[in-house]
């Protein structure tokens, strides 16, 4: 259903992990007295916070923040039923509110919260012969197809992930076409207007801070958190990472000293998936953390500049 938000405004803060999203959301959301609905689909689970980088309740500061600590991990959360529910409480929202704010690294959590859900077709037969072919040739032999019909996607998806990869190429043999393509429509399925930021390190500083990042979630006990929640470890909410890396370490697969490199490298890597999605939009504003200005009086320059919004 269409909502009438003409007069309403989304600020959507999106980018890699670690870039600083969650400190410049709450700083804009005290600035416009307004919530954040968290688009981080690690976060929305109470029994996990070390390994999701979760602000703690000092940290949010007395911000309503949506989608944190609000499910359980036996109860997945898909990308419909976020934007299920994030659409009916951003409703409730701006009744009082004409300035939201939606922070986080889940790209496609966020689009589908904003553009809606893709419409594409699927074919339970054609699913079935890439399900075949994964189980007689691997799901590398599937990757390499993902790879050559359609390299943005691959680069983007997370390659680890067999039922994303066995639905895109299930897409592209239907279609013929490239689903990064498909997926480029960005129309909302709502009538307000969005800015969407990005903070832009390089990446050899986003690295360092993504290490440190790391070191911080060990001392504060991530080990402890991964053995606490272990007897959950089947759940598709756990193969992420930071958690599958400490059961393989719990499981003996490799040493600590190991085990921390590979969440560091995994870690790196999730970021660059996440920057590749960010080169899908046509309206990213990037403020620099270089500049003499502050992030977040960029961010007020650009959000008071009616010319940056999109209809």
């Amino acid at each position: 259903m269409e909502i009438d938000l003409h007069n309403k405004k989304l600020i959507l803060i999106q980018g890699p992990t670690a870039s600083g999203k969650t400190g410049l959301s709450i700083a804009l959301a005290k600035h416009f007295k307004t919530c954040i609905i968290s688009a981080d689909s690690r976060q929305f689970y109470k029994e996990i916070a070390i390994g999701t980088a979760k602000p703690s309740v000092e940290e949010q500061q007395g911000i309503t923040h949506h989608f944190i600590d609000s499910h359980y991990l036996e109860d997945q959360v898909t990308a419909a039923q976020f934007a299920q529910e994030a659409t009916a409480i951003m409703g409730k929202e701006f009744l009082s509110n004409d300035y939201l704010i939606v922070a986080g690294g889940s790209g496609m959590f966020v689009d589908a919260f904003v553009y809606g859900l893709d419409e594409l077709p699927t074919d339970e037969k054609v699913k079935a012969e890439i399900e075949r072919q994964k189980e007689e040739k691997g799901l590398e032999f599937l990757l390499q197809e993902l790879a050559s019909k359609d390299s943005a996607f691959y680069a983007a998806v997370d390659v680890k992930n067999p039922a994303r990869i066995i639905r895109a190429l299930e897409v592209i043999r239907i279609t013929g076409e490239k689903i990064s393509e498909q997926r480029l429509g960005f129309k909302k399925h709502f009538n307000g207007k969005t800015i969407r930021l990005t903070i832009q390190w390089n990446r050899e500083d986003l690295y360092q801070r993504i290490h440190f990042r790391v070191d911080e979630m060990l001392q504060q006990g991530l080990l402890n958190e991964v053995k606490s929640i272990s007897h959950l470890r089947h759940l598709k909410s756990l193969n992420t990472v930071g958690y599958k890396e400490v059961f393989a370490f719990l499981d003996g697969e490799y040493d600590w000293n190991t085990c921390v490199e590979k969440i560091k490298q995994h870690t790196r890597n999730y970021a660059k998936r996440q920057l590749t999605w960010m080169n899908r939009y046509p309206d990213v504003i990037q403020l620099s953390p270089y500049s003499t200005e502050s992030i977040f009086e960029q961010a007020i320059a650009s959000i008071e500049n009616s010319d940056k919004f999109v209809e």
